[in-house]
């Protein structure tokens, strides 16, 4: 399904490229990042309890993890801008239903249905937006390398992060929580709208004849030929539920701990300016990785080095307990998973070919939300049970699991696992 139909269509260089794809990642994290800051406070407040907050958090990562794939086989059969299109108008959709179950109280079954279909909006996201970038890119003979543009879509990610963080603790500071949310539905509809505009298939020409159906145990069938079976595409899936999923609770939790820390629970500027201080690092992280890649002569001794460094900083997460020490090593976490993220990136990109893409990269978004659907609830019980410090050791454990994958990844020793100076 590769052509150059779309690039002579559209008229398009790798520069439009690259601005189209920093445009969408700006306009869908602001909208994203909103919320970040407060929404475990959010549904705390909604009356939930912390067992039953990650539980709904979990019923989101269910959604993502039983729609990733038919949402892939969308993307690859119907087209990543149409794919992208449904989840912006499904996220906002139940964005405002997040919100009108704050307004009127709603039972944790409800709350659960929502994230459901929430996680079902996402699924659309994940692959159809990376499939896109590449092989746009490849169609207007782009001649960096891919860990340069994903670190851009990083850095973006994290201006647009500490923006909206911010935003959405002040903004619920002095006026109410669920007023982000309502914020975060309209910044969405200007991403459909962005999306609509400039989000043109290149490179790849959507299959609009073929019966769904009929295509979809083919497509599920190549892509597991050239993901699963595949084994150094293979054991970087298998990390990504110890990695990714622990990742998921560690942000989310970040809220209440660190507002415990700091001795207020209602301090919801102050939850705000931490995850906006996460935001910086990630800049941070994403500007430095076209410098530390050249340090290292393989990307899978990168993931090593840089997961071994973000999974011993939980461990000094869990340990300190003081709000100041915590934010710091918190940080450093956060700028060593953000370096880490576009060498996976790259690496798992450069292994898949562009007809199972979109499909491939959604199995990969399929094992962050099975870990993600798996550790949120039995974190979220420690929590509960024990403490958040306690339940940030046992993620930092559980992190480690995804070590001995990226060694195994490194022992395949293809050539895209070499960097390229």
């Amino acid at each position: 399904m590769y052509s150059n139909m779309g690039l002579r269509k559209f008229n398009c260089t790798s520069k439009d490229v690259v601005r189209s794809y920093i445009l969408l990642m700006l306009t869908n994290t602001l909208a994203a990042s909103l919320i970040f800051g407060i929404n475990t406070l959010f549904l705390l407040d909604a009356g939930l309890s912390i067992t039953e907050t990650f539980i709904a958090n979990a019923f989101f990562m269910f959604g993502s993890l039983i729609f990733e794939i038919p949402t892939g086989v969308v993307a690859d059969l119907r087209g990543r801008r149409t794919s992208y299109i449904i989840g912006s108008v499904i996220v906002t959709f139940t964005t405002v239903a997040y919100f009108a179950l704050w307004a009127n109280g709603g039972s944790l079954a409800l709350w659960s249905l929502v994230s459901l279909l929430l996680g079902l909006g996402f699924t659309f996201y994940s692959g159809a937006t990376e499939a896109w970038l590449v092989d746009a890119l490849k169609a207007t003979k782009y001649k960096g390398n891919l860990e340069s543009v994903f670190a851009k879509g990083q850095i973006t990610s994290g201006i647009a992060m500490l923006v909206g963080t911010v935003a959405g603790g002040a903004i619920a500071q002095i006026s109410s929580l669920g007023v982000p949310y309502i914020l975060r539905a309209l910044l969405l509809l200007i991403n459909v709208a962005i999306a609509f505009r400039y989000m043109h298939d290149m490179g790849f020409t959507p299959d609009h004849k073929t019966k769904m159906r009929k295509q979809v145990k083919k497509i599920i069938n190549s892509s597991l030929e050239h993901g699963i079976k595949n084994p150094p595409v293979r054991w970087i899936m298998l990390a990504t539920p110890f990695s990714m999923g622990v990742s998921v609770f560690v942000f989310y939790a970040l809220q209440p701990y660190l507002l415990e820390l700091y001795g207020d629970p209602e301090a919801y500027a102050i939850a705000g300016v931490a995850a906006a201080i996460i935001g910086a690092a990630q800049i941070a992280g994403g500007m430095l990785v076209p410098k530390i890649r050249t340090l290292f002569a393989r990307r899978t001794t990168y993931m090593l080095v840089f997961g071994g460094l973000s999974t011993s900083m939980l461990f000094a997460f869990a340990a300190l307990n003081n709000f100041w020490l915590a934010v710091f090593a918190i940080v450093i976490w956060s700028a060593g998973f953000a370096a880490s993220m576009p060498i996976i990136q790259a690496y798992l990109n450069d292994l898949i070919p562009s007809d199972q893409r979109a499909t491939i990269l959604s199995f990969n978004s399929l094992m962050t939300s099975a870990g993600g659907t798996i550790n949120q609830p039995i974190l979220g019980k420690v929590a509960d049970v024990y403490s958040f410090s306690t339940a940030y050791f046992v993620g930092g454990l559980t992190a480690t699991l995804a070590l001995p994958f990226y060694y195994l990844a490194r022992k395949e020793n293809v050539k895209e696992d070499i960097i390229v100076k």
